[in-house]
């Protein structure tokens, strides 16, 4: 059981996303590691942002939140990210992610090496892996991983930019699969998996010699299969908002629990009210209010 601030690394895109209220802060792993910072842990992102006015609110955003920026590289020729977003009726989110940007050129630097051996718990995913050099990048930096640190593959599948290809290799690096129920089935079409979602996530532990496989399904909670154990949530009842960024908190409240060695049951329900609260709020990063962060510094 770790007592000290879990050391987490996202890796990948930080961006804007256009939102019908407004612009916010977004990316998946961007998302992700702001929770993770507001949950307790010592978070860095590993990211690129373009030398333009977006790339410099991005960066006086996240010196103003207290998260340490010199693993986020500066970017001459590309201006930083940005995302469309259209809510549907649902509160679903529909993308238009914009191409040739600063996130697309991530760089293995010595400095964010150095963050990723010394990480217990790094984050990616298949967005960001959608240019080549990024994708290199993104090999030598889980490669720099100590062999015990989760390693944590985020599916976030985001069309157009899907790659069959890509997907049995991250999964051959990471030992934790995190998906949704969109995502299940692209994965188990893939590997010729058959059965209900609880075998479908044994199926994938089994045969990449996964640790934690965790299944999100909107309003409908979650499953998690670790250790030959499979925990069920019925998920938190809450007013939905928008669903932007309830994965990226899902996943960073389960990566704290694993951490802090939490029961699996405990571990999914606090991420499961990490998640419901985002859903509840504008925007992907909403300020967690205290009586949630304070669950995150104690022991179950």
């Amino acid at each position: 059981m770790q007592t000290s601030k879990p050391r987490i690394l996202g890796i990948g895109e930080v961006l804007w996303d256009l939102l019908p209220a407004g612009r916010k802060l977004g990316g998946a792993p961007a998302n992700f590691v702001c929770h993770a910072y507001a949950l307790g842990a010592e978070a860095r992102l590993v990211s690129r942002v373009g030398d333009d006015s977006l790339g410099r609110e991005i960066l006086e955003r996240w010196a103003g939140l207290g998260i340490p920026t010199w693993t986020i590289g500066i970017d001459a020729e590309s201006p930083t990210g940005t995302v469309s977003v259209e809510l549907a009726a649902d509160g679903q989110p529909r993308f238009t992610i914009h191409e040739n940007v600063a996130w697309d050129r991530i760089e293995a630097a010595l400095t964010t090496l150095v963050a990723a051996s010394e990480a217990d718990a790094v984050c990616f995913g298949t967005l960001a892996q959608r240019s080549r050099p990024n994708r290199a990048a993104i090999h030598a930096l889980l490669g720099a991983t100590r062999p015990n640190a989760l390693r944590i593959f985020d599916v976030n599948l985001r069309p157009p930019f899907v790659d069959a290809a890509i997907l049995p290799e991250s999964l051959a690096l990471a030992n934790v699969l995190k998906l949704n129920d969109h995502e299940l089935p692209v994965l188990a079409e893939l590997f010729g998996l058959r059965g209900t979602p609880a075998e479908l996530l044994a199926a994938l532990a089994l045969r990449f010699e996964l640790r934690v496989v965790a299944l999100t399904r909107g309003g409908h909670g979650s499953l998690i299969h670790a250790g030959g154990e499979c925990s069920e949530h019925s998920g938190v009842q809450t007013t939905v908002l928008d669903t932007v960024g309830a994965g990226d908190a899902f996943t960073a409240a389960m990566t704290i629990g694993f951490l802090r060695g939490w029961k699996l049951d405990d571990i999914n329900q606090r991420a499961n009210e990490v998640a419901a609260f985002v859903c509840s709020q504008p925007g992907a990063t909403p300020p967690l209010p205290e009586q949630i962060r304070a669950l995150f510094h104690r022991d179950v």
